[in-house]
């Protein structure tokens, strides 16, 4: 894996020497550079191990995508900005299963440094809810079910998040009307 910068050096440079090849007269060498220079800027904004670990939890295999992901060493300095939000998503998803705690600190994490997309915004407030409500936060498990409700304009996540609002109310009990304090015994 390339350095951020290294990548958009290497862009640079194909570039450039695309440039070269316009000159000489090579126009068809020149575009196949220019397309080859695309290939180093898109991997900039999408890191290819982000990719690849997308595609192992899509099949479920959760030790390919950790596999993927222990490849990235620094995600500071290896990803942009919102990369590392989604470095932190898919490592929020795939422990918590086992560590509520770890789960919860990956989730804040990514939602602090921002996801591309609604519905992933979405689901790390889905499972952020989930994990409130389990460790007795209610208020803040409704806040954020909240917030999960209005990022799902797709109705992706319309399901789950009725299933966890069921099971809010059905852990909370039937609410005991017990009448008018007020009124007088006869």
């Amino acid at each position: 894996m390339f350095n951020k910068n290294i990548k958009l050096v290497i862009a640079g440079l194909i570039i450039a020497y695309a440039i070269y090849q316009f000159t000489e007269s090579y126009i068809g060498n020149g575009i196949m550079y220019l397309l080859l220079s695309l290939i180093f800027i898109f991997l900039y904004f999408k890191n290819e191990f982000i990719l690849l670990a997308f595609l192992k939890l899509r099949k479920q295999d959760f030790e390919g995508a950790k596999k993927w992901l222990a490849k990235i060493k620094k995600p500071s300095s290896a990803l942009v900005k919102k990369q590392e939000g989604y470095y932190n998503y898919l490592h929020g998803i795939m422990v918590a299963q086992t560590n509520m705690n770890a789960a919860e600190k990956y989730f804040k994490k990514a939602l602090d440094l921002g996801l591309s997309m609604n519905h992933d915004e979405a689901m790390a407030k889905l499972n952020l809810a989930g994990i409130a409500f389990s460790k007795r936060r209610p208020l803040e498990a409704r806040q954020l079910l909240k917030d999960a409700e209005k990022l799902d304009k797709r109705g992706i996540l319309t399901e789950q998040i009725k299933m966890m609002k069921d099971g809010m109310k059905k852990s909370q009990g039937p609410k005991q009307h017990y009448g008018n304090r007020n009124m007088r015994r006869r």
